[in-house]
């Protein structure tokens, strides 16, 4: 069986997303070399991205524009490369379309079409951010593992990685503190 991970930036208060502007824009500090490098060590096992419909639509006018960006870096433009061409699946009853290369729509019955995915074969597949989603499939006990960057930021207020009343009681697996503060941690769900 595949396993199902949440990738997540969170700030030290918990939270994901600000619900401010784009929502994450309290990552970019955080984003040096040293943290984008070691990126490709934590998505190394996937080859299937997911997505809910605000994060794909915004990863998919940034990421497609990357190669084209002069001033884009190196690890910006392997990453651009990974997801431009990885699978990837959107969930979203709004969409009419999944328009990304090698990109498909999930509109109906959730729940069953990632049990699905993740009997299929395959490797990893991976949540990106979309923390709504990702409170979904926790509530349904799909996700296996939460692999978060922790950004020495508060802000405050916004939607937290774990919804309300959650109990999962996972197990920490492996961590890397970085130079500028930003603490990885990758935790498995019992």
């Amino acid at each position: 069986m595949r396993k199902l991970v949440a990738l997540e930036h969170m700030t030290v208060d918990g939270y994901v997303d600000s619900g401010e502007g784009m929502g994450f824009e309290w990552t970019f500090p955080g984003m040096s070399e040293e943290v984008s490098a070691f990126a490709g060590h934590v998505i190394g096992d996937v080859d299937t991205a997911m997505y809910g419909r605000k994060t794909y639509l915004g990863m998919y006018g940034h990421w497609s524009a990357v190669p084209d960006n002069p001033d884009a870096g190196a690890s910006d433009l392997a990453h651009a490369d990974w997801v431009n061409n990885v699978a990837k699946v959107v969930a979203s009853t709004t969409l009419e379309s999944a328009d990304w290369h090698n990109s498909r729509l999930i509109s109906t019955d959730l729940t069953a079409a990632v049990q699905d995915l993740k009997s299929a074969d395959g490797e990893t597949i991976m949540i990106f951010a979309s923390p709504v989603l990702v409170h979904s499939l926790a509530a349904a006990d799909l996700i296996d593992e939460y692999r978060v960057f922790v950004h020495p930021v508060v802000i405050g207020g916004g939607t937290p990685l774990f919804a309300p009343k959650s109990n999962l009681g996972p197990t920490l697996a492996e961590s890397n503190i970085f130079d500028n503060g930003v603490v990885y941690l990758r935790y498995a769900v019992a």
